[in-house]
């Protein structure tokens, strides 16, 4: 373990170092979560992401589907659909060279996380 003084905090080297485990861990168990919530929607596909704080779920399933008159044709339209009507930000997966999927932070509280995940299944189920 390193035992000296980090030159730009006052934290321990140990201290630090426990901190970092412990978020490591954290971040574990919001993907975790994220992904059970995700694999719990109808039409979602979901690959188990190796690292970073998302998931890009495939939304195909939902193309071509429409709220009232508002037609989702494709990821875009669906960011934005979830963005005014679930009040969740998500990003398209063009974005990213991924046109199938959008892309779903769970860089946040497990709470937030949660709710976001409520809004979003509540409403994919509204479209027909």
């Amino acid at each position: 373990m390193l035992t000296s003084k980090l030159w730009f905090c006052n934290f321990d080297a140990n201290e630090l170092l426990l901190v970092v485990i412990e978020m490591n861990k954290e971040f574990g168990r919001r993907r975790e979560r994220m992904l059970g919530l995700l694999k719990a929607i109808p039409g979602i596909e979901i690959a188990e992401p190796d690292g970073a704080f998302y998931v890009f779920p495939v939304v195909t399933a939902y193309f071509g589907k429409k709220n009232g008159e508002e037609l989702i044709k494709d990821a875009d339209d669906l960011c934005m659909y979830l963005l005014n009507t679930a009040h969740v930000s998500t990003v398209t997966g063009r974005a990213f060279g991924e046109p199938t999927c959008i892309r779903i932070s769970f860089a946040n509280s497990m709470q937030k996380i949660e709710e976001a995940m409520a809004r979003i299944t509540a409403a994919l189920a509204n479209l027909g």
